[in-house]
């Protein structure tokens, strides 16, 4: 059996197409699959990380705003129109799976054209423009939250939840992830992740608060984004109790030690939290389709299982909330407990199933 699976753009959509592809594997190791990607995009390098071959369209989103940009984009589209036609009718799949962000759509696109079996799947609580429009065409859509048949055809909806990162389950004991870090595993640890890009606001709101952090001896693991690694390094004074990096690599060991964790509230991010049963504050961002990160973020807040600093008000409030939380053991507890009843362990395995299902038919 051959599978393509295409999208991807950030963390979000890569590493639950990692996890499907992972999950297909487990179930039949004979399965041959590529990913297609966009070139430029964190994918053409995490991808061959975790072991899978990829291609690269040259596709580019669209700018909502005039923007110079959208002149290249129709001509960026229809090469990589030209070109998912040829990955598809050389590999010769029998199942597409599209997991959202720009390279999804051309893929998508001829595979249903050529009728071959598709699946999409929806990591958020408001779909992509992609999803929305490739949603008349396949065959089932894996969707993470209840209610979506706003958006989609009812009779394709199959909720299965996000699938994460299955490194992330990995058991890692206290000691040894505080070692990995060079951290004191008897103090309290504050996890900051803006996702695999970073937030600037997100960093902002811990650089305003960063000295009353430092003087509380809290300890801190702060994950700035590539982008923003190298100016925050500069500007932040040395401390044993903070450790800076544009990217963690060992999430397990950081979700590990997390006393709390800092965090945008994206599907995929949300997803890893409740399964890990971390208690979180989140940052929503306010740059999203229908501002769906709050949405996603009120649904956890609404049920006592999370925290939210609103983006605008994160230099005044982030640290302070992050410092009474931590004082409150029976919130910390409290949050924990309720978290994990948002928890949908099985979502790659479920989504693997319906596309076996799919192909048998």
């Amino acid at each position: 059996m051959k599978v393509i699976i295409s999208g991807g753009g950030t963390g979000g959509h890569i590493f639950p197409a990692i996890s499907i592809a992972n999950a297909l594997k487990q179930t039949d190791a004979s399965v041959q699959i590529l990913f297609v990607g966009a070139e430029g995009k964190m994918e053409m390098e995490k991808v061959p990380g975790a072991g899978y071959e990829i291609v690269g369209l040259p596709v580019a989103g669209f700018q909502r705003k005039l923007s110079l940009k959208n002149i290249t984009f129709f001509f960026k589209l229809a090469a990589s129109m030209i070109k998912a036609r040829s990955v598809v009718r050389q590999f010769k799949p029998d199942a597409v799976v599209g997991v959202g962000g720009y390279a999804s759509g051309p893929v998508l696109r001829v595979a249903t054209s050529l009728k071959i079996p598709t699946i999409i799947q929806e990591q958020n609580s408001f779909p992509g423009v992609t999803n929305r429009i490739l949603s008349k065409k396949v065959n089932k859509i894996c969707v993470a939250y209840p209610g979506m048949e706003r958006y989609f055809p009812a009779s394709k909806i199959i909720l299965t939840g996000n699938p994460i990162r299955q490194n992330l389950l990995q058991k890692v004991n206290r000691e040894e992830a505080a070692n990995y870090f060079g951290l004191d595993p008897n103090k309290k640890v504050v996890f900051v992740t803006g996702g695999s890009l970073g937030a600037g606001t997100i960093n902002q709101g811990v650089l305003a608060g960063y000295q009353v952090l430092v003087k509380s001896g809290v300890q801190l693991i702060w994950q700035t984004g590539k982008y923003y690694f190298r100016e925050l390094n500069k500007v932040v004074s040395e401390n044993e109790n903070v450790k800076i990096m544009a990217f963690v690599d060992r999430m397990e060991a950081a979700f590990s030690l997390a006393d709390v964790v800092v965090s945008r509230a994206g599907a995929s991010s949300i997803s890893e939290i409740a399964l890990l049963g971390k208690a979180c504050v989140f940052v929503p961002s306010p740059n999203v389709a229908e501002d769906h990160q709050t949405k996603n973020a009120m649904a956890l807040v609404k049920e006592d299982a999370a925290e939210m600093v609103e983006d605008k008000k994160v230099a005044e409030e982030l640290v302070k909330k992050i410092l009474s939380l931590l004082k409150d053991e029976e919130r910390l507890m409290q949050l924990k407990n309720n978290v994990k009843k948002f928890a949908m362990p099985d979502a790659a395995k479920v989504i693997v199933e319906e596309l076996f299902m799919l192909v048998n038919k």
